[in-house]
C-alpha cells in the first residue's frame, strides 16, 4: 500500500468512526434494526448527533484516540499540500513552538471533558506525531507532496517509527475502541425513570432520554421498546441497557 493509499485509509477510518459506528451503537443498544429506525425517526438528524457525541464524550480513551487521530490527519493534510510550520528558513525553536498549537488546543478540549491526566496524554502523543511529520520535512522525506518511503539514516528511521505508531493508532486502535464502545450495551444519553401512561394506566418506566419537552421528556422505553413521553422524571445512575456484545 502506497503512502497516499494509507493516508486515504486513515481518513476513511476517521469518517467511519464518526458516522457509521454511532448507528451501530444505536442499533445494538436498542436491540435491532426496527428499533434503531424508530428511534432515528423520532430523534431526527440533529438529535442523532447526540449518539455520536455521547459515545465520544463519555469514553475518555476513545475520545483521546479520536482527537489524536484527527490531529494527525490534519498534520498529514498540511504536509501533502506543502503547508505547516516546517519552513526551511524558520529556526528549530520557532518550528517546535508553532507545532505545539494544535496539540495544545487538543489537550485543552480533552482536559475539559475528561480531566487533565487525559489532556497530558493527548497533548504529548499528538505533539510527538506532529514532530514526526516535521522531521520528514526537515530531512527531505517529503517531495512534491509525497512521502518517500526509503529510510536513509537515524532521523529517517525515527520518523518511520512515529509514522508507524500513527498508523496503528488510526487503523487499529481507533476502530477497535469505537466498536467496543458501540457494542458495550451502555446508553449514549442520560437514563431516567419517569411516569409513563400508554393508555393502560401510569407506571414508573426506565427511559433513554432523547429530549426535554415541557415538564417531561421524550425517550425510549427500555422495557417496552417504543418511544414514549414521560413526566415526573428522575435520573438513574445505571446507564447499562443490555449486555455487551461479548457477553450476549
Amino acid at each position: 500500500m502506497s503512502e497516499g493509499e494509507r493516508s486515504g485509509a486513515e481518513r476513511v477510518m476517521l469518517m467511519a468512526a464518526l458516522f457509521a459506528v454511532p448507528v451501530l451503537k444505536l442499533s445494538w443498544t436498542l436491540g435491532g434494526g426496527d428499533s434503531a429506525r424508530d428511534a432515528l425517526d423520532t430523534m431526527g438528524p440533529k438529535n442523532w448527533l447526540d449518539v455520536m457525541s455521547g459515545m465520544f464524550l463519555f469514553e475518555p480513551l476513545l475520545s483521546t484516540v479520536l482527537g489524536v487521530a484527527a490531529a494527525r490527519a490534519f498534520y498529514l493534510y498540511l504536509g501533502e499540500h506543502g503547508r505547516g510550520p516546517a519552513h526551511p528558513g524558520r529556526g528549530v525553536a520557532a518550528t517546535a513552538a508553532s507545532a505545539a498549537i494544535v496539540p495544545g488546543a487538543l489537550a485543552l478540549v480533552i482536559g475539559s471533558l475528561n480531566g487533565w491526566g487525559w489532556a497530558l496524554v493527548a497533548g504529548v502523543v499528538a505533539y510527538a506525531l506532529r514532530l514526526g511529520v516535521l522531521l520528514d520535512h526537515r530531512t527531505g522525506r517529503y517531495a512534491g507532496g509525497h512521502r518517500r518511503t526509503r529510510a536513509a539514516g537515524p532521523l529517517h528511521r525515527t520518523a518511520d517509527l512515529v509514522w508507524g505508531a500513527g498508523l496503528l493508532l488510526t487503523l487499529v486502535a481507533l476502530p477497535l475502541l469505537a466498536l467496543a464502545a458501540a457494542l458495550d450495551g451502555r446508553s449514549w444519553a442520560g437514563v431516567v425513570r419517569c411516569d409513563v401512561d400508554t393508555g393502560a394506566g401510569s407506571s414508573r418506566t426506565r427511559l433513554i432520554e432523547f429530549e426535554r419537552e415541557g415538564d417531561g421528556v421524550v425517550g425510549w422505553d427500555v422495557a417496552g421498546g417504543v418511544v414514549v413521553n414521560g413526566t415526573a422524571c428522575a435520573g438513574d445512575a445505571d446507564d447499562v441497557i443490555r449486555e455487551p456484545w461479548w457477553r450476549a
